[in-house]
Formats: C-alpha cells, sequence, structure tokens
C-alpha cells in the first residue's frame, strides 16, 4: 500500500470509529468536552505511533507463540509513560482525564494495528500507519466531543489552554444566552451524535460513489 492508501485507509476509509466501531467506550466516556477528546486523541495517536514502531522492529525476533503478551506489554508500558507524561505536565487536564488514560491499554484498535499492520510491515509504513490510525481517531473523538459540548453545554474548547498552553485560550468560546441540554452531556446524548456522524459519513460515501466516473481519454491514432 501506498502512502496515500495508507493515510485515507486510516484517516477515513477505515476509520476505527466511524467504520469499525472499535474503542467505542473511550469516544462515549471522554467526549463530553471538545478539549478531553482532542487530548485523548493525542494520547492514543503517541501510543499508537510508538507502538507500531517498536512492534515492527521486534516483529522477526518474537515467535508467534507469544507474540499477542508482548505485544501487550509494550502497550501497557507505553500507556503508563503517557499517563505520568501528562500527570507531571498537564496535572490539571489529568486530574479530568487520568481515570480514562489506563483504558488505552485496552483500546482494541491499537493492539489490532500491532498484529495487522505492524508486525508485517516496515518501520517507516508502520509509523504512518499508527499516526493516520490516531489521526483519524482523534478526528472523530473531537467531533462527537464539539458537537457534544456545543448543545449540551453551550460552550466550545472549554478549558482548551489546560491542554494547548495559555497561548490557545482563544479557543474557548461561548454560545451567548444558552446553557446546553443536560441529555447532550450524558452517555444518550453521545449514542445520539454518534449515530448521526454515522449516518452523514454513509450518506456522504453513497453520493461520492453514485457521482459517475469520467472515462479516459483514448489516445488517437
Amino acid at each position: 500500500m501506498n502512502i496515500g492508501g495508507i493515510v485515507r485507509d486510516g484517516v477515513w476509509e477505515n476509520n476505527v470509529v466511524f467504520s469499525q466501531m472499535l474503542a467505542l467506550c473511550p469516544a462515549m466516556a471522554v467526549t463530553t468536552t471538545g478539549t478531553n477528546a482532542l487530548a485523548m486523541g493525542l494520547a492514543t495517536t503517541a501510543v499508537l505511533v510508538v507502538s507500531n514502531v517498536l512492534v515492527s522492529m521486534i516483529r522477526r525476533t518474537v515467535s508467534s507463540q507469544v507474540r499477542i503478551p508482548v505485544f501487550v506489554v509494550l502497550i501497557a508500558t507505553l500507556v503508563t509513560i503517557v499517563d505520568m507524561a501528562m500527570n507531571a505536565w498537564a496535572h490539571e487536564l489529568h486530574k479530568i482525564l487520568g481515570l480514562f488514560i489506563a483504558l488505552i491499554v485496552v483500546n482494541c484498535a491499537i493492539l489490532g494495528r500491532a498484529e495487522a499492520f505492524a508486525s508485517k510491515n516496515g518501520v517507516a509504513a508502520s509509523a504512518l500507519d499508527g499516526l493516520a490510525t490516531g489521526l483519524g481517531f482523534t478526528l472523530a473523538l473531537t467531533a462527537i466531543g464539539l458537537i457534544r459540548e456545543l448543545l449540551g453545554s453551550g460552550t466550545l474548547f472549554a478549558q482548551a489552554s489546560l491542554l494547548l498552553g495559555p497561548g490557545f485560550a482563544f479557543l474557548e468560546m461561548r454560545v451567548p444566552e444558552y446553557d446546553g441540554a443536560l441529555l447532550m452531556i450524558l452517555p444518550p446524548g453521545g449514542f445520539a451524535v454518534l449515530g448521526l456522524l454515522l449516518a452523514a459519513k454513509r450518506v456522504f460515501e453513497t453520493r461520492r460513489q453514485a457521482v459517475p466516473q469520467v472515462p479516459a481519454s483514448v489516445p488517437s491514432a
């Protein structure tokens, strides 16, 4: 698969949330705000890239009988490092997301990419696959988080400065005279937003496939 194919596959065609319906636990748990969703997406992306690189590097030295336990140990170690780093450099955000960071270990998308792609391909391609898959996951979580936050609280990127620094405080917005609908912050609101986004993706892909393809021009004799 070429570079464009890997990126397109990870970000859109086989998006972890919108196409494979994986990792729905963090997708529902942390998407009450756009900031929380973005933080979880970036943390998962970091783990995906590094785990794919490490699995690709050791793929010829680990026997097939013990590869899954080895992959799990690698992923758990990386998640622990990310958890400690967030606690050290983004402590206020860690107090909100700390409970869910550990869930990255059981994110089936990470183990799935390690087994399906990194264990069979080179380091560069595996790193790109991890980055594309992580960006697709981040895109899905952030989209769900922003919609739930806007409808549920009337804000956008609340407390973004905790994640990105004081320079990004301009991202924090509030809809005047709107206090939000509590239902959108609760789990039913998360499933409703996910369902609407899934339907929108299906409609977009159906219309795109329905567009007639322009035949290639036949060179004149």
